[in-house]
């Protein structure tokens, strides 16, 4: 078996909340003079004035391996890279790297804002222990990359963020790491420049080197990782298959770092109709996060306390910011049991196509109303899910158009006078 390249054992990372340097020397020699109270203090626990950012950490990677980093803001993940990029220093643990470690964590980050693109190429460059003869090697591929040629001589405090990006992983990239780090920055350029990047990492994944990407944008960990780790207060939750992790992600993130206090969907009555539950299904299983290329069902459990002919349950469908996607009722194709609308209790299901909706947060709304009149009654908002992009290729491209669904729609295109 393989050494691994990336050996992390029981790391921990402890700071100190509200802790100022030291003014002045005697500060600063009062400070040494309480630094063994401290250790001491320390090794009993902290005390109250710290807290762990990373605890008991510990996990291998191959060479070849490109690993996702995910977890909420404050989980720990800048940290993890900031330790293993050799800037932070742990408090507890260990960590081994075999090779060249290239990282990109933060917009800027190596680069002088007084000196031009060009200069901070060759500055970052030597900051990431390239030489400077393999610098000038590389620099028309790396400017290429980047799209930066008309601003090379400006200073960089005139580019933008994601001009700054560009450069950075550009020099990053080109630097031909065996550990190559990636924190969340790619964020900050454009769609097509993401696309670009994904590109690259899966180009230097497949020449054997190792990547270690951390990011919100759980289609692109999808797309772009064989293994994710998902950071939850400092501490691995859930490591394994990249698909497997994210729908756990995804699935649980409300219960994990959100909870919501539902009112129970038994109140729902308007006294002849009373709405039990509702829950989305996609393949054999209720779930809160559905993949966008896999049709799904969303459940209905009912019960009709007092016949009401001509009455129909309708659902609003609206995004996370508001946008009505569609709307649909059991009139839509009306059976037997819709129109007579018996006593009793029934469970019925609305069928979603694949390929329909986008990326994102959904809100439903579940109604009954008569004759297009009067509404026996409404249930704002009880259906929640997510929707995420499984996969990078030309049908993530689709997520980006203008619109609030983006339908796949089958062309049929023949050569004319044939």
């Amino acid at each position: 078996m393989t050494e691994p390249v990336i050996k992390v054992a029981g790391l921990g990372k402890r700071y100190r909340i509200g802790a100022p340097g030291p003014a002045s020397l005697r500060d600063a020699i009062a400070g040494a003079v309480r630094a063994p109270l401290r250790s001491l203090q320390a090794e009993n626990g902290g005390g109250k004035n710290t807290i762990w950012a990373l605890r008991d950490v510990s996990f291998d990677v191959a060479a070849g391996e490109v690993v996702g980093v995910i977890g909420r803001n404050g989980a720990g993940k800048s940290t993890l890279l900031k330790i293993l990029s050799r800037i932070t220093k742990p408090t507890e643990g260990s960590v081994t790297l075999k090779g060249r470690v290239g990282s990109l964590l933060e917009v800027g980050t190596g680069f002088h804002s007084e000196l031009t693109g060009r200069e901070n190429v060759f500055l970052n460059g030597a900051v990431l222990g390239m030489t400077r003869r393999e610098i000038e090697r590389k620099f028309d591929e790396i400017v290429a990359f980047a799209e930066t040629e008309a601003f090379l001589d400006t200073p960089v405090k005139h580019y933008s963020s994601g001009m700054i990006v560009r450069l950075a992983f550009a020099v990053a990239a080109h630097l031909e790491p065996e550990i190559m780090i990636i924190d969340e920055v790619l964020a900050v350029g454009d769609f097509a420049f993401q696309k670009k990047c994904l590109g690259k990492m899966n180009e230097v994944a497949k020449h054997g080197r190792t990547v270690l990407f951390v990011s919100h944008d759980i289609s692109a960990v999808n797309a772009l990782c064989q293994r994710v780790i998902l950071l939850h207060e400092g501490s691995i939750l859930k490591s394994g298959p990249t698909e497997e992790v994210t729908r756990y992600y995804l699935d649980s993130a409300n219960k994990l770092y959100s909870p919501i206090n539902w009112v129970p969907v038994n109140n729902a009555s308007g006294g002849e109709i009373q709405l039990n539950g509702v829950a989305v299904e996609q393949g054999d299983e209720e779930t809160g996060v559905v993949s966008c290329r896999e049709p799904f069902s969303l459940k209905l459990d009912y019960e009709v306390k007092r016949a009401i002919r001509g009455s129909r349950f309708f659902l609003i469908l609206r995004n996370s910011k508001g946008e009505l996607v569609f709307t649909t009722s059991d009139y839509d194709i009306p059976t037997p049991e819709a129109i007579t609308r018996q006593t009793g209790r029934f469970i019925s299901k609305i069928e979603v196509p694949g390929g329909l909706l986008k990326s994102g947060s959904y809100l439903g709304t579940i109604g009954v109303d008569v004759a297009n009149d009067r509404v026996v009654f409404a249930a704002d908002d009880v259906l929640q899910f997510d929707v995420f992009e499984p996969k990078d290729d030309t049908q993530a491209e689709r997520h980006s158009r203008v619109g609030v669904i983006a339908p796949l729609l089958e062309w049929e295109t023949t050569r004319a006078g044939n």
